[in-house]
C-alpha cells in the first residue's frame, strides 16, 4: 500500500490507512457543506489563505434576465474579499468529470456575474442560515470579525461580479490528467477569474478515516500572469481608476481632496498591496514610529483606524480616542458606537458630498494630527482649511 497514510495514535500505534473512493458525490457535498476548510484555503493562497462562508448548496441560476433557473451549482461560496466561489463536486468514477464537467462549469460562470444580482446572493445566504437555524448576522459577524459595516461586504460581492472576479473548482476525490491540463490551461489565460481543481483523497483504517485535499491548476506560470496582470502595488492612477470605475466621480473627487489634505500633514503616502481593493493610507514617520490614522478604499470607504491608534500616543488614552469619536459622530448622518475606538469603523466616502461636512472631517482630521507627539514637536504653523479649495 505505497499510496498510504500513517496514523500515529495517543498510545504511540500506528495505524495504516488506504485510499478509499467515496460511497457516493452526495457524501463529499455534505462534507464541503459542514466543513469547507477542505477547499485547502491555505494552499489557494498561502499569504492570505482563503476563508469560506456557504451561500447556497445546490444554487439556482437562469440563462437569461428574469429568466426560470436553469441550472444549479453543487454550493456556491464566498471567500472574505467577497469573492464568489462556484464549487462542483464529481466522482472520479462519473465520465462527466473529464470534459462535461468543464463546459458546465464555465456556463455556471458565465451566467452567474450577468444574472446574480448580490441582493439574489443574499437571499440564498439568509434562506441557508434559516434552514440550518442559525442567525445570519451572527454568522457574518463571525465569519468577518473586523468588519463594523456588513453592507460593505456585499458592495464587495456587487462589485466582483460586476467585474468578473469569480471562482471556480472542481472537487472530486480524484482529479483525473485530462481535467488538471484543462484546468491549468484556463487559469493560466484568464485574468479576473480562477480555475482550480481540488482533489480530496480519503483514507480508512481502523474505523478511522483521514481526508486529505490537495489544489491542483497552480502553475508558475499562471501565478505570474496573475501577479504582473493584476497590479498587487496600487499607486495613485490606479487607484482613482478603479475609484472612478466602481463609485464614480462625486466620491473619486471627495478621495483627491483627502489625499491632496494628507500631502500637506504626513511623511508619506502607503499605497495598499490588496489583490482586489486599492488603499492609500498617510502615514506620519517619527523617531521610527509610524502614525497611521486613516485608510481610504475603492469600495468607497475612509476607514477610521482607531485599531493602530490605540498603540500610539495619545490615543493610546480611551478617553483621547473618545474624544476623536464624538467629534466623527458630530458629524451630520455618522454614529459610530462607542466600541468603535477599538476597530476600525468605515464611513462612506458618499457622506462627504457636501462641501461643508468634508470640511468638518478634515478640521477633526486636523485636530487628531496635530495631537500627535511628532507635530507637536514640530510646532507647525497654525492652518486654517480656508488654504483648501473645494
Amino acid at each position: 500500500m505505497g499510496n498510504g497514510v500513517f496514523l500515529i495514535q495517543a498510545d504511540g500505534q500506528l495505524v495504516e490507512m488506504s485510499e478509499e473512493p467515496y460511497e457516493a458525490e452526495k457524501m463529499l457535498q455534505e462534507l464541503l457543506a459542514n466543513y469547507p476548510n477542505l477547499l485547502a484555503g491555505d494552499q489557494i493562497d498561502n499569504v492570505e489563505p482563503r476563508r469560506w462562508l456557504l451561500v447556497s448548496r445546490e444554487a439556482a441560476l437562469p440563462s437569461e434576465k428574469d429568466g426560470p433557473d436553469r441550472w444549479s451549482v453543487d454550493h456556491l461560496f464566498l471567500d472574505q474579499d467577497g469573492i464568489p466561489t462556484l464549487v462542483e463536486v464529481k466522482q472520479s468514477t462519473n465520465t462527466d468529470i473529464r470534459r462535461k464537467v468543464v463546459g458546465q462549469m464555465l456556463d455556471y460562470a458565465a451566467n452567474a456575474v450577468v444574472y446574480w444580482p448580490v441582493e439574489e446572493i443574499k437571499s440564498k445566504f439568509s434562506a441557508t442560515c434559516r434552514e440550518r437555524d442559525i442567525d445570519p448576522d451572527e454568522t457574518l459577524r463571525g465569519f468577518l470579525p473586523d468588519l463594523d459595516d456588513h453592507g460593505e461586504f456585499w458592495q464587495k460581492v456587487k462589485a466582483n461580479l460586476h467585474d468578473g472576479k469569480i471562482r471556480m473548482l472542481f472537487v472530486a476525490d480524484k482529479i483525473p490528467p485530462e481535467l488538471r491540463r484543462i484546468v491549468e490551461f484556463l487559469n493560466s489565460q484568464m485574468y479576473q477569474a480562477e480555475v482550480l481543481a481540488v482533489e480530496i483523497k480519503q483514507y480508512t483504517g481502523q474505523g478511522q478515516k483521514s481526508l486529505i485535499p490537495r489544489v491542483l491548476g497552480q502553475t508558475e506560470e499562471a501565478t505570474a500572469k496573475k501577479e504582473v496582470r493584476t497590479g498587487l502595488q496600487w499607486n495613485e492612477k490606479t487607484f482613482f481608476q478603479e475609484l472612478e470605475s466602481k463609485r464614480g466621480s462625486t466620491e473619486t473627487e471627495i478621495a483627491r481632496k483627502i489625499l491632496e489634505w494628507s500631502k500637506g500633514k504626513f511623511s508619506r503616502v502607503w499605497w495598499g498591496e490588496g489583490k482586489h481593493d486599492g488603499s492609500f493610507v498617510p502615514v506620519l514617520d517619527h523617531n521610527n514610529i509610524s502614525y497611521y490614522l486613516i485608510t481610504v478604499w475603492t469600495y468607497g470607504k475612509v476607514e477610521i483606524q482607531f485599531q493602530w491608534l490605540k498603540t500610539r500616543p495619545p490615543f493610546d488614552n480611551e478617553l483621547k480616542r473618545k474624544e476623536l469619536l464624538d467629534k466623527l459622530n458630530q458629524i451630520p448622518g455618522i454614529n459610530l458606537p462607542g466600541d468603535a475606538i477599538t476597530r476600525r469603523p468605515s464611513i462612506p466616502l458618499s457622506m462627504f458630498k457636501e462641501k461643508a461636512v468634508l470640511k468638518q472631517l478634515l478640521d477633526i482630521l486636523d485636530w487628531a494630527v496635530d495631537n500627535m507627539p511628532a507635530m507637536k514637536e514640530l510646532e507647525p504653523e497654525p492652518r486654517t482649511m480656508s488654504t483648501w479649495r473645494f
